[in-house]
């Protein structure tokens, strides 16, 4: 069985809730094993029978629709691919004050999505895309920033979730 990690986006955001013990309850019953969740935002570590990070993707997606009756977009990583993006991670471009935020993209995007990315100039907020990663650092508060998951699924167009960098530290020596 190959260990994933999954993001899931906006659970357990109005109106879509699911405690999390039902969460794991509908993904034991899909046939997924070693199900872990970490707070309530959708973090989940999971063992499947798949070597396809694809089809885990698909049957996640498809399993969480029948159950509780919305569309739940998620993003799979394996453990050692959020494990080099910690290891890897560039130094804040705004100094040591900066919160840091991770967003998540289930695909890499497009040259001219990097570019734009790249040319993001918000005072006090900067981008940085590393493969399926985009580094968000701001000096404001999040519901303040105009770089937010929304806004790079705009210019990508890709589906993402976005975790704080914290969460994203502590799920990658969690789930190591």
């Amino acid at each position: 069985m190959s260990t994933y990690l999954v993001f899931l986006r906006s659970i357990n955001v109005a109106p879509r809730f699911v405690k999390m013990a039902a969460l794991r309850g509908h993904l034991e019953a899909a046939g997924f094993g070693d199900v872990e969740t970490y707070i309530q935002s959708g973090n989940v570590r999971l063992a499947s029978r798949s070597r396809s990070t694809e089809k885990v993707t698909e049957t996640l997606e498809e399993t969480l629709h029948a159950a509780l009756g919305f569309e739940v977009r998620a993003v799979v990583r394996k453990p050692a691919e959020l494990a080099g993006t910690v290891e890897n991670a560039p130094a804040s471009p705004l100094g040591d004050g900066a919160r840091h935020y991770l967003t998540l993209l289930r695909d890499k995007p497009s040259a001219e999505a990097a570019e734009k990315l790249a040319a993001w100039e918000v005072e006090g907020e900067r981008l940085q895309l590393i493969g399926r990663d985009v580094h968000l650092w701001i000096t404001k508060p999040y519901n303040e920033a105009k770089a937010s998951n929304a806004r790079v699924e705009k210019i990508t167009g890709v589906a993402a979730t976005t975790r704080d960098w914290k969460v994203v530290t502590t799920l990658a020596a969690k789930w190591r």
